[in-house]
């Protein structure tokens, strides 16, 4: 489109028909009269110049962008894959429309394109027994290491799940490191021996090297899930931060002898209420063995995640687990899903967003024998499976994610993800509107950039009555104004513009500086 300066002129001049359009809408709707609809507004929506702002008034500045999101996911826990494998067994046709639905980024598909992928190192509480690689009491040589001691069915799912979607972005990590390795000599709970630092390093290079021989490519490795955590019900471990950093160090440097220079370690993989805790000291004893750290959602808040930007802001910040509750209000729950995960966390510096397993059944299992994980009502899958009927729904942490996912994953083949971009809002509606903007280069550097907003609209009360009301928004972008109605709900939409350069480059570490960005009830 920049191909000669008498076209450029041209575009200059032209009406609005040759500028910045919105043509492409995906919505869901508090209501659920739309899930994750797509449309094309009639007429379509230009940019054109401005004039009186509305109800809220969105400014979109692409001058300050910041860190490249890789996209959104959960986690493929052994009790996921299986109940998967049953339903392409059950039911084949319906198994391959989940996988599409779920995972294919294609431009034009209108799926959703989920690219995040976490896969656990052994057994956690969603798995059918307690197993890990090396189940040999005292085996330091790692003599009877066998990846293929997790389930068949596990890595012939994850390929399947990358037959659809190429640029899948996979983390492994243990729940627990083998028994004997551990005090108590148990893989439910207890601490990681001392001694066996420098053989468990050995292990999970192992475990690298097991998923390599596999055709399986990963993004990043973690040292232990929830590191804070020892339950003797399910897989777990307490690591102090000394010993995770020491296994850390060790890891690396195997990395980077053994041909796994280019996968990252993230480190803690816990909470967001220790963020200046754990994951600062981790970054004060290794900092050179981890490229970052991740974050849970089960105790403080996401702005938490700022305390540990702050004093490292070069690091990567990754948010990777949050499980819904069987029974939840669908509308209440999208509305924190995006305001704390799929806005929020991305706002607070994360690369990705992420919910607990992939899929369940209508009960919250298959679970681990005898674990209290998931109490209550039970954990709820981003798809629930009835492997009895061969069918699948998904749920309200599916449409949360594939609303974002949408915004970030590549235009084109072989193309860059979506980096955030600033956006502030104001108006008298302003407290209504959850936004997120991201820009998306292109693999050919002459085509027009994509512009995405994700916007959550969750005026659905006035002093306390029901009262959902649609926001009409004015769009501020180079000068130019476009004008939106957002439904009660979730919608995502996007323009093109030219490039101005700013989305390419890693855009990783930076800082926010005095950008403003909307969250829940005012500013950030």
């Amino acid at each position: 489109m920049r191909g000669t300066c008498a076209l450029l002129g041209w575009l200059a001049l032209a009406s609005p028909i040759a500028g910045q359009q919105i043509w492409d809408v995906f919505t869901t709707k508090w209501d659920r009269t739309s899930l994750f609809t797509y449309s094309q507004p009639s007429p379509v929506i230009n940019f054109g110049t401005p004039g009186a702002t509305g109800q809220a008034d969105i400014v979109v500045d692409d001058a300050k962008t910041y860190q490249t999101v890789i996209g959104f996911g959960a986690t493929l826990t052994d009790s996921s894959a299986l109940l998967l494998s049953q339903l392409k067994s059950k039911n084949a046709n319906q198994y391959w429309s989940l996988l599409n639905y779920l995972f294919d980024p294609t431009d034009g598909n209108h799926n959703a394109g989920f690219t995040f992928l976490r896969v656990p190192l052994g057994a956690s509480d969603f798995s059918a027994s307690v197993y890990s690689f090396d189940d040999t009491s005292g085996d330091t040589a790692l003599n009877n290491f066998n990846i293929n001691n997790a389930p068949s069915y596990l890595f012939s799912t994850i390929q399947d799940i990358m037959s659809v979607n190429s640029i899948l972005k996979i983390q492994i990590l243990p729940w627990s490191p083998p028994g004997w390795m551990k005090s108590g000599g148990t893989m439910k709970g207890g601490t990681l021996n001392t001694n066996y630092i420098n053989t468990y390093a050995n292990y999970l290079l192992k475990c690298l090297q097991g998923f390599q021989s596999k055709g399986i490519p990963l993004y990043a490795i973690s040292i232990q899930n929830e590191p804070e955590n020892s339950d003797a019900t399910y897989p777990s471990t307490k690591m102090p931060v000394s010993t995770e950093a020491a296994v850390g160090a060790a890891l690396r440097t195997l990395m980077d002898n053994n041909g796994f220079g280019g996968v990252e370690i993230v480190g803690y993989e816990h909470n967001w209420d220790d963020a200046g805790g754990y994951p600062v000291q981790l970054m004060q004893q290794a900092a050179g063995a981890f490229s970052g750290v991740s974050f849970h959602c089960y105790g403080g808040q996401v702005s938490d995640q700022d305390t540990f930007h702050s004093q490292y802001p070069s690091k990567e910040v990754y948010f990777t687990e949050c499980a819904g509750t069987i029974g939840s209000d669908w509308w209440s729950d999208i509305k924190w899903y995006m305001d704390n995960i799929m806005t929020g966390a991305i706002t607070h510096h994360a690369k990705t967003g992420a919910m607990w397993c992939w899929a369940l059944d209508g009960s919250g299992n298959p679970k681990l024998p005898g674990t209290d994980s998931c109490g209550g009502a039970g954990c709820r899958g981003v798809v629930t499976i009835d492997t009895g009927k061969g069918t699948w729904s998904v749920n309200q942490e599916f449409y949360a994610m594939a609303q974002a996912s949408r915004a970030v994953i590549p235009k084109d083949t072989g193309g860059p993800f979506a980096k955030m971009i600033s956006a502030s809002v104001g108006g008298d509606m302003a407290w209504g509107l959850v936004v997120g903007a991201y820009q998306t280069a292109r693999k050919n550097a002459a085509d027009w950039d994509r512009y995405s907003l994700v916007v959550t609209n969750w005026a659905d009360n006035t002093n306390g009555q029901w009262n959902p009301q649609p926001i009409t928004a004015t769009i501020e972008f180079r000068g130019k104004q476009a004008t939106y109605t957002f439904p009660v709900g979730v919608t995502t939409l996007w323009w093109f513009a030219e490039s101005t350069g700013s989305a390419r480059g890693d855009g990783q570490g930076g800082v926010y500086g005095n950008s403003t960005f909307v969250v829940q009830g005012g500013v950030l």
